[in-house]
């Protein structure tokens, strides 16, 4: 059971995550704009796939936290990339050792 004090952590760290995932997710859709390879159609569509996938993806990890679902959203975080196993030192060690094991082999 999270702590309020990892509550508090996650709720500060979010914004962070969200940034840092979209500065990567960002960079590849801009690649994905300048295809040279490809006609700007297919560039558009490339682009506009990947983009309606990253924002299921946000709309599942960013929306309705709560503190009772804490932990349901760290591990969609995980599983997305957003979360990363060295943003797991903020939280109190029984937090840490739930969500070290989502990462398995990772």
């Amino acid at each position: 059971m999270p702590t309020e004090s990892d509550w508090k952590k996650f709720r500060a760290m979010v914004p962070m995550l969200r940034e840092r995932y979209l500065a990567d997710r960002n960079a590849r859709i801009a690649a994905l704009l300048t295809a040279s390879k490809k006609t700007e159609t297919e560039r558009f569509w490339d682009a506009m796939v990947e983009m309606e996938k990253e924002a299921k993806i946000l709309h599942q990890c960013l929306d309705g936290h709560s503190r009772s679902k804490l932990w349901l959203f760290m591990h969609l975080m995980i599983h997305a990339g957003m979360l990363k196993k060295e943003d797991l030192t903020e939280f109190s060690d029984e937090l840490q050792r739930e969500a070290t094991s989502v990462f398995g082999g990772r």
